[in-house]
């Protein structure tokens, strides 16, 4: 197998012993896991930071005097500085650990709401959203009494940006839309939105949870106002994942959760409020996710972003010309900026029943509506077989799969 390619300077196979999952094997066939838009691989940095933590450091964070609390929470505290830094954050306080993108949307979508919606208020979505950036705010209006806008998404699976600054007026709060589509891989022109939305004086959401472990993000030079993220998608543990809020908006939000870390002086009479961004993250706080969010973004940093762009890149070209090569494929998602993440369907072969024989070959993939219905049914379609790639795949593991594709097209003839 060829991994010497042009400006790659990554050694895959080397890169592939990092995560010991893609040695094995499903239905006695060597993996292919293409399913990592749901979720990535971890490396053998993150697994053994987490059992060296539980093994002979854990304790509960800030709230301990003795030694071992101190210690966790300058893992924690430094974690924060981590992400900041990987964001491009002004400063680490802006940055705040939630459960994932999901966690941190519902988030703002409840402290966002009590502080600026009032009835009639609007806000603006996509058509391309994951349900985790719809129905939050779709739960958010009804309480509220507002109502969302939805930009449209063109036949090729692109934001329509000519019909963006026509949704704007007096009454819009918030424009919520993801930076890259995880239904399509479609990257979206997130400084064009922001710019667009701020000179209404519209703060922006993005939802990076497709973006962060694939472009190089500049939160400061995007100019939005909140991004969010999950850490199981950029190749750390689940239950841990990131809002990053501009200052200015955070010190003005009410908190969304009450409880321990959160609070300056209780009384029975009244209760004052922690600074940011203590004041969102109630309770005891995945500081073991934390840690091992830290340590995959150091991971992915020494083998360099742009490394793993150029590869992932790569990746992305060769599956689009194996598979315009094939015939009775339909691909959604042609945007000509995009991830190497394919949905697509075959013929008339039912999704599931393609899933579950790519499955019998060793390759998973993800089926169905994605969590996009209202993308799905704007494409008429009741879903679709998603190929999602990262850095450690291969084109040899491309090949193996455009020949199971072939073998799932015999098979229902």
């Amino acid at each position: 197998m060829d991994n010497k390619q042009n400006d790659v300077t990554l050694n895959i196979e080397k890169i592939r012993e990092d995560f010991p999952v893609l040695s094995g094997k499903v239905h006695k066939k060597p993996l292919i896991y293409f399913d990592n838009g749901a979720t990535t691989q971890k490396p053998k940095a993150v697994i053994n930071r987490l059992s060296s933590i539980y093994e002979k450091e854990n304790s509960s964070i800030h709230r301990g005097v003795h030694f071992l609390s101190g210690e966790m929470t300058n893992v924690y505290e430094n974690a924060r500085q981590t992400v900041a830094d990987y964001l491009n954050a002004a400063d680490k306080k802006e940055i705040i650990f939630t459960s994932g993108a999901t966690g941190s949307i519902n988030l703002l979508a409840f402290s966002f709401g009590e502080k600026y919606i009032t009835p009639g208020d609007e806000i603006i979505i996509s058509g391309m959203e994951h349900h985790a950036n719809l129905v939050p705010w779709q739960m958010m209006a009804e309480r509220k009494s507002a109502k969302i806008k939805v930009l449209p998404v063109t036949p090729e699976g692109a934001l329509n940006y000519d019909a963006l600054e026509p949704l704007f007026n007096e009454k819009t709060k918030l424009v919520a839309i993801n930076h890259v589509s995880n239904a399509l891989g479609t990257i979206n022109n997130a400084k064009k939105i922001v710019a667009i939305a701020h000179k209404h004086d519209v703060p922006v959401l993005l939802d990076g949870a497709q973006a962060v472990q694939h472009l190089t993000i500049d939160v400061q030079d995007i100019g939005c106002d909140f991004y969010v993220f999950s850490g199981h998608k950029i190749y750390a543990p689940t239950g841990i994942g990131v809002l990053y809020g501009k200052e200015k908006w955070l010190e003005e939000l009410p908190p969304y959760q009450g409880g321990g870390d959160m609070v300056d002086k209780v009384t029975f009479e009244k209760t004052t409020y922690n600074e940011i961004p203590f004041k969102f993250e109630a309770g005891t706080t995945n500081y073991i996710g934390a840690a091992g969010l830290s340590t995959a973004i150091n991971y992915l940093q020494v083998l360099g972003l742009q490394n793993i762009q150029a590869w992932e890149n790569e990746l992305r070209d060769y599956m689009i010309e194996k598979m315009s090569q094939m015939e009775g494929i339909q691909l959604y998602g042609t945007a000509p900026e995009k991830i190497a993440t394919f949905s697509f369907l075959l013929d008339n072969i039912h999704f599931y029943d393609a899933g579950m024989i790519l499955d019998k070959l060793g390759i998973a993939v993800r089926t169905g509506t994605h969590c996009t219905q209202p993308l799905m049914q704007q494409f008429g379609i009741e879903g679709t077989i998603r190929a999602s790639l990262a850095f450690y795949n291969t084109k040899e593991e491309i090949d193996i799969f455009i020949k199971g594709v072939e073998q799932v097209k015999m098979m229902f003839g």
